[in-house]
């Protein structure tokens, strides 16, 4: 297992609170419905969601 850090930056036409809950706090349930051929399941480990969540991501095979 390994850990990755990533950064983005983009200007997007949505409301902030609702671009933050869907990718913050539902990411978990929307992941595997987005990309059902790359990402198998999702899930937090520790944490809300919020700055310094753990996140375990199983991509498919």
């Amino acid at each position: 297992m390994g850990v990755i850090t990533l950064e983005n930056e983009f200007a997007v036409a949505v409301a902030p609170a609702k671009l933050f809950k869907a990718y913050c706090l539902e990411i978990d349930t929307l992941l595997p419905k987005i990309l059902p051929e790359h990402i198998k399941s999702s899930e937090i480990l520790e944490g809300n969601g919020g700055p310094g969540t753990i996140r375990k991501i199983t991509f498919a095979e």
